[in-house]
């Protein structure tokens, strides 16, 4: 029994639920429905799949992360983020079969592959994999996202469609549409009035929600002012009852690009939901577990896949109603799952006067909310390299696409990683008085050293891609005026040497001696100084070049040379990286 509550902590929950807590789950399950519903719908379009699919896609993440879900609030649900990337996954492939139909059975087939994904990554225990995007590139991608999900809605917004792909050809279709006429004022009316309503609303009455206050006034205003009459669509009446339980069918030609889409939206949803999770966690108290997340959501989208679901992730907007409407458990998600399929058997119609432009109004707020201006400007402000990092991720996702855009954020995270090891801060270090131990020059330009002593520190671990540069700056160190007589590596940062930089610094410890300059390590962690004894450079160098501290080699410099401290000289300024 305890192996199936780890496994389902949702039947853990129930088993500790409180009377108390019922009236609560319940009311914010209907508060929760409200968004659940026009956002649900919203984002099926967004992703290029029938309305429909979005409320059944709605109903199964609920209720399978109610029961796998280690959260006790968080809130599934389709997602504005992930749409364009399932768009951009399966309309090609529905495209080149020439068939509509097929569209939703690749999403579904998706929703199987990410939750594959994600259940796989759970039982390896791989949720650090969402660490592969830095926070820099998540901005730039997002903020492109942002923009890519804006221009695509636009036209929609507009009363017209275009056939463009990408995001340039959105704009030239947008600004083609516009100068041929094509939008239609009515629609336009709905949907900028839509995204004003729920712009000023979330700013200045944030307790009001929003997009359902938002739905009623445009279902409202079809009837009043006869919008179908002046050409704005609308969404009609959805299909009757729930679909059943099936297994999609799709070309075995299709597995190989769903499979790379399906790695790209697990990444995403994953970094989704572990960030979710963690500030939710934080205000109730909770731990994040991010391996029975990733479980979780693994789990919610195979049973969206089996009932002609599309990938879905956590959301903070929805997850955050949900809290305060007062939310205690899971059983909110049941509410709401339980209200949408009610909806769905005994009033199918009840949103058929909804105009399409308020549904574009819907997913263009969502849009925005992902933008996070205010983050660049920080990242520009704070430092150069990582705002330059966001603006690449921005220009992949703008100009590359959404899945190409995903890669270069990957990428651009993992080659800033490998570049700050490539070339690491290094800097001299001296004496500074009152203060004990040694420090930065650059931070203390006044601080004090030993004439013929330099004492460099390198921070990063030694291995084939910076031992070259390691060498290069101690290097330039002996080559200065006057030359040192001993060099000492303040080792301590340098938590690894591999087998090439071993090779680089015997031979660069040869090169000093011819000089009569002793390279000298302090401070070296016993676990990287037995690697040096395996690999010889203890008996190449001699017992005599390591110390416990850099104290210990101060102390044994100045008793060979006599030599006093004094900042008569300036001490050389490392290199800058």
């Amino acid at each position: 029994m305890r192996g199936v509550r780890d496994a389902a902590p949702g039947l853990r929950t129930l088993s500790a639920y409180r009377r108390q807590w019922l009236v609560k789950d319940v009311v914010a399950g209907v508060v929760l429905t409200t968004l659940l519903v026009p956002q649900g719908m919203a984002y099926a379009e967004l992703a290029g799949l029938p309305a429909i699919n979005g409320l059944y896609t709605s109903v199964l993440c609920l209720l399978a992360y109610a029961v796998f879900g280690p959260s006790r609030i968080l809130v599934l649900g389709p997602d504005s983020s992930l749409g364009p990337m399932i768009a951009a996954t399966v309309l090609p492939l529905a495209a080149a079969g020439g068939d509509s139909g097929r569209a939703v059975a690749l999403a579904s087939v998706l929703a199987l592959m990410v939750g594959a994904v994600m259940i796989l990554a759970s039982v390896a225990k791989l949720g650090f994999i969402a660490d592969l995007i830095s926070k820099p590139t998540m901005i730039g991608y997002m903020n492109g996202l942002a923009l890519t999900i804006l221009i695509g809605q636009l036209p929609k917004l507009c009363g017209f469609s275009t056939d463009a792909d990408g995001l340039l050809g959105e704009v030239s279709g947008l600004a083609g549409g516009l100068a041929d006429g094509k939008a239609v004022p009515a629609a336009v009316a709905v949907g900028a009035g839509g995204v004003v309503l729920i712009l000023v609303l979330q700013r200045w009455l944030p307790k009001v929600p929003a997009v359902l206050v938002m739905v009623l006034l445009a279902i409202a205003s079809t009837s009043l002012f006869d919008l179908a009459a002046r050409g704005v669509g609308l969404v009609g009446t959805l299909p009757t009852g729930f679909p059943p339980l099936s297994v999609p069918h799709i070309a075995w030609d299709d597995l190989a690009p769903l499979c790379a889409g399906a790695v790209g939206i697990a990444l995403v949803s994953l970094a989704d939901t572990i960030s979710n999770a963690s500030a939710f966690a934080a205000r109730t108290g909770q731990e994040v577990q991010g391996n029975k997340e990733m479980n979780a959501i693994g789990a919610a989208n195979v049973a969206a896949g089996v009932f002609q679901g599309f990938p879905v992730s956590t959301s903070g907007s929805r997850t955050a109603v949900a809290e305060r409407a007062g939310a205690r458990t899971q059983l909110t998600g049941i509410v709401g799952a339980a209200l949408i399929v009610l909806m769905l058997v005994l009033f199918p119609g009840l949103f058929r006067n909804l105009p399409q432009p308020a549904l574009a109004a819907v997913v263009i707020t969502a849009a925005l909310s992902l933008a996070d201006l205010k983050g660049t400007v920080r990242l520009w402000q704070r430092r150069k390299a990582e705002f330059w990092l966001s603006i690449a991720a921005f220009l992949g996702v703008a100009l590359l696409g959404v899945l190409p855009g995903i890669a270069v954020a990957v990428g651009l995270s993992i080659l800033n990683v490998f570049r700050r090891a490539w070339w690491p801060y290094n800097t001299v270090l001296g004496r500074v008085p009152g203060l004990e131990g040694y420090h930065d020059v650059r931070s203390y330009p006044d601080a004090e050293h030993l004439p013929g002593l330099v004492i460099h520190r390198f921070d990063a671990p030694l291995f084939f891609a910076n031992a070259k540069a390691f060498r290069d700056e101690v290097l330039r160190l002996a080559h200065g005026g006057p030359p040192p007589r001993w060099i000492v590596v303040a080792a301590e940062p340098v938590t690894d040497v591999d087998t090439t930089a071993a090779d680089v610094l015997e031979e660069l410890g040869k090169g000093l001696d011819a000089r009569h300059i002793r390279l000298v390590f302090a401070e070296l962690k016993d676990p990287v100084l037995r690697k040096l004894k395996r690999y010889e450079l203890t008996h190449a160098f001699g017992g005599d070049r390591f110390f416990p501290t850099v104290e210990s080699a101060v102390d044994a410099f100045r008793a060979a040379t006599g030599a006093v401290w004094t900042t008569a000289v300036p001490p050389t300024e490392p290199g800058r990286r």
